[in-house]
């Protein structure tokens, strides 16, 4: 069979450039020895979820720590699944955790000289290798219907045997010259699948950069590599692309463990040096007694929306992640806790073999440490975009405030004072922790220990004596004053000695007060918060607060 002629039927592009022309339009990069080139490479479906994170994080510390290049590649090969906006959403939802791109898909970067990004519009190289593929009779047409397809697949099950289109059942493997031409000359669609010269007898040993020693089955499977309307799978691209892209390190889910032998029988019959492969363990949970996998079904925290939604400090989930990446990445943070996590000597060597246990308390935990450290300005801008984003319209309201949210903030906070406030894990949280502090949002809940007379004599006494100018001494002095006005000791030493003298003490003048003012029974220095609402606002609390 003439192999030219048939390529040139089946792949019909005259204007196709000679495959080794690629090797001069797109060089190897010019790059340190080890230095990493990585990519993450999505396919535009819309949904990107924490299993995304953890490999762009994995693939973004490799890159960066090595002094390497990480891109965005869209695998955009399958148009029935396309969600317009998909990729501006994985690159937002990634921007928003810290993970930033050096070139790729919609990066404006003057590094972008290996695309395009999207497989789509890199269709006139994948059909000049597929055309080269045929010539050297390693690629052949399939014409199997779907329906054919199917009938295989049922026997092949219904005999326990392997599914695929393989030996045997590769019908058109190989089909007579003639029976070929026939078949174009008739119209009917086809694809171009690979000849694979693999057997499923032999093993082959493979050094994967997390898992170590993996040995797997040799691939046998004729495997599809341009679709019927010449777009290419996955797997064709994939090696391609790779290759040009002048990929170092490809970091996947240990679920594409099974397809290593079709990628490693693609790059050597592309007459490609594969690059290194590093097969993450899948992220696992704790349900009840036992582990499993995350799920897209059962588990809203797989999404990253429920992380923004829910005002996750967003380096407190990186941080988070980092610990489940590198087991040394923990005790490294307690020893510098003030160190960038960039600084952190990361390999992906050191990534855990088996499955990656998801903890949220733990992430609480962290993302309570990580808000604690915020400066003011720092709490305002991250509390201010999620309410711009998530939060109610009276909190957009209220922040628009600057000056007054930074001095709200600061004291809810504990910011500058001797002890930072460390039980906030959430925006939300920190958002609905300063209603109070705004008529249209303050909800109190006047529950007091002490009678109608008791409480509405001191409210009344306190709005007579209050000043907005004093310190906290005079303040103080003013409750202190108003103890021995309703029959309270002034003095806790006094009433620690003789309680059944008094009806309460200081404490409890402070607590009516509070409640009045805050709606609670506890907050942040109410001298403060009173110097921050002002006296025209604490002057009507206190009189609203009054029992009728």
């Amino acid at each position: 069979m003439d192999l030219k002629k048939l390529a040139a039927a089946l792949i019909p592009d005259n204007d196709l450039l000679p495959p080794e022309s690629y090797e001069e339009i797109y060089p190897e990069r010019a790059r340190a020895p080890k230095a990493e080139v990585t990519r993450l490479a999505p396919s535009p479906t819309g949904f990107i979820h924490l299993g995304n994170l953890y490999s762009a994080l994995a693939d973004e510390r490799s890159a960066h720590t090595t002094g390497g290049i990480f891109y965005l590649r869209i695998e955009d090969t399958d148009e029935k699944r396309r969600v317009d906006g998909a990729v501006e959403s994985v690159i937002r939802s990634l921007n928003y955790f810290g993970i930033n791109f050096d070139e790729g898909a919609e990066i404006d970067s003057p590094l972008n000289k290996y695309g395009p990004y999207y497989q789509r519009r890199r269709a006139e190289i994948y059909r000049a290798f597929a055309k080269r593929l045929i010539e050297r009779g390693l690629a052949y047409p399939c014409f199997c219907t779907e329906e054919e397809l199917n009938a295989v697949r049922e026997e092949q099950t219904a005999g326990k045997k392997t599914t695929g289109y393989y030996g045997a059942y590769a019908k058109c493997r190989n089909l007579s010259e003639e029976r070929i031409y026939a078949n174009l000359a008739a119209g009917k669609p086809y694809v171009i699948r690979l000849k694979s010269q693999g057997s499923a007898d032999n093993k082959i040993i493979f050094r994967d950069e997390i898992k170590g020693e993996v040995t797997v089955t040799e691939n046998d499977q004729d495997v599809v590599i341009l679709k019927s309307d010449g777009i290419p799978t996955y797997h064709f691209a994939h090696a391609i692309d790779d290759h040009f892209m002048r990929t170092t390190l490809v970091i996947r889910g240990e679920e594409w463990l099974s397809s290593l032998p079709v990628h490693l029988e693609l790059h050597k019959a592309l007459g490609f040096r594969p690059p290194r492969y590093a097969h993450t363990s899948s992220l696992m949970k704790m349900d009840g007694g036992t582990k499993r996998k995350l799920s897209k079904r059962k588990d809203p925290e797989l999404s990253l929306d429920y992380y923004r939604k829910a005002g996750y400090f967003p380096l407190a989930v990186v941080k988070y992640l980092m610990t489940i990446l590198n087991s040394g990445f923990e005790e490294w943070s307690l020893k510098n806790p003030e160190a960038d996590y960039r600084d952190f000597p990361f390999k992906v060597s050191k990534m855990g073999k088996s499955g990656a246990l998801f903890d949220l308390d733990k992430l609480n935990d962290v993302s309570k440490t990580e808000i604690s450290k915020l400066s003011a300005e720092q709490c305002y801008d991250f509390l201010k975009s999620w309410t711009d984003e998530f939060g109610t319209e009276a909190d957009r309201q209220h922040f628009n405030d600057k000056t007054y949210i930074i001095d709200v903030l600061s004291l809810i906070m504990g910011i500058g004072g001797k002890k930072r406030r460390k039980d906030i894990e959430r925006a939300e949280q920190g958002v609905r922790l300063i209603d109070y502090f705004f008529d249209d949002t303050f909800a109190p809940e006047y529950i007091y220990r002490f009678g109608k007379d008791t409480v509405n004599a001191v409210l009344k006494s306190f709005a007579e004596k209050y000043d907005p100018s004093d310190d906290n001494g005079a303040w103080f002095a003013k409750v202190k004053a108003i103890a021995p006005e309703v029959g309270f000791a002034a003095e806790m030493s006094e009433y620690k000695s003789a309680p059944e003298k008094f009806g309460g003490n200081v404490s409890d003048v402070a607590e009516i007060l509070r409640i009045a003012v805050t709606g609670k029974p506890d907050s942040p220095d109410l001298c403060t918060i009173m110097r921050i609402l002002g006296k025209r606002r604490v002057l009507k609390r206190l009189s609203d607060a009054e029992i009728r």
